[in-house]
């Protein structure tokens, strides 16, 4: 186990330290978890009750936060959660290297080109005129198809399955059970069931890009889905046939999305978004858990709801739902009242009548 000091965490952080430098701080921790030995942190305020109970050795905090006892260690600093993501890293274990060559249980054909540098695990396999670039590494049970491309040090982890012709750039990151380049869904109908469309297309990623587990892109049914440079997708994300996906947009846990869309640089789509097919979204527009797009979201828009609309009408409309129940009851209230005041007139009418 490493241990650190208060003061060599300070430095890695760029936190201004306000408690004993010396303390030694073994990892870090929930502020309901961590014990004297460990290091949280407070960034949203949802959790600042905790601060008064935690039993953790030092905090880290906005600038203008108050100490919340004299005994608790703090560390002061502009962004409380970016500094624990460089505390998190501080204490990660080092993993070894992978090793450089080709396992004896890998399968690679003879017209591949992996490149000396890379590293091919234990049952992979690398088809036909595939590219295997400097530093990548296959960990264990990758295919690689024939004619695919691997950039420089990327690391597919086991069980990810690219297609023939697929390109994945430098630097990227797949985790295990993604499938890249299956077929677009694509069928016409016919008098007897269901006429499968060739998807001859395939799936061009750029560089820099992380892909989460059990993702599936599709490759296009002619002309490639193209995932651009910076791209991160969490686990369980859709990306259907020649779909593009922009620099640096952000697409999260269970996100589906139809067929010849388009998203812009840096949108982020929440949890199980939908995506209509040939919608747009523009560059940093953000759409909200569980909503369904349709048509297009101008650039830099929140949206929100199913179908998505502007976040602050969709959350009013809200509103006046949640209110619907107590609007009923007042409008049976009423016509109970109408109809005996129509009663009371009616006997009133029929008063003057007999006179």
């Amino acid at each position: 186990m490493t241990t650190r000091t208060l003061a060599e965490i300070a430095a890695a952080c760029g936190a201004v330290l306000d408690g004993d430098p010396g303390l030694g701080i073994d990892g870090p921790a929930t502020l309901a978890d961590a014990g004297p030995r460990e290091i949280s942190f407070l960034a949203n305020p949802r959790y600042a009750p905790q601060l008064a109970s935690t039993r953790a050795g030092a905090v880290i905090l906005a600038q203008d936060h108050p100490r919340p006892r004299a005994e608790l260690s703090v560390l002061r600093c502009a962004d409380p959660n970016r500094a624990f993501t460089a505390v998190v890293q501080l204490f990660a274990p080092e993993r070894e290297p992978a090793p450089r060559g080709i396992h004896p249980s890998a399968v690679v054909d003879p017209r591949a080109e992996v490149d000396a540098e890379a590293s091919i695990g234990p049952g992979c396999t690398v088809g036909a005129f595939a590219r295997i670039g400097p530093r990548a590494v296959l960990v264990a049970g990758v295919h690689v198809g024939p004619h695919a491309r691997v950039g420089e040090g990327t690391v597919l982890h086991p069980g990810v399955v690219l297609y023939d012709r697929v390109s994945i750039g430098a630097r990227g990151l797949v985790h295990g059970g993604t499938v890249i380049g299956s077929d677009g869904f694509g069928f016409d109908p016919t008098a007897t069931g269901w006429a499968k469309i060739p998807q001859v297309g395939t799936v061009e990623v750029g560089d820099d890009v992380e892909i989460g587990a059990n993702c599936t892109i599709d490759r296009g049914r002619f002309g490639p889905t193209r995932i651009g440079h910076g791209v991160k997708m969490d686990n369980l994300v859709h990306v259907a046939h020649n779909v593009v996906v922009e620099e640096a947009a952000l697409l999260i846990a269970q996100v589906g999305v139809a067929g010849s869309t388009r998203i812009g640089q840096r949108a982020i789509l929440a949890g199980q978004v939908g995506v209509a097919g040939h919608a747009l979204i523009g560059a940093g527009a953000r759409i909200g858990a569980q909503s369904g797009v349709a048509g297009e979201v101008p650039p830099g828009a929140d949206y929100f709801g199913s179908p998505a609309r502007p976040r602050g009408e969709a959350l009013r409309s809200w509103m006046i739902v949640a209110k619907l129940p107590e609007l009923q009851q007042k409008v049976r209230d009423m016509a109970r009242r109408l109809a005996a005041l129509e009663a009371a007139l009616g006997a009133r009418a029929d008063q003057e009548e007999d006179r």
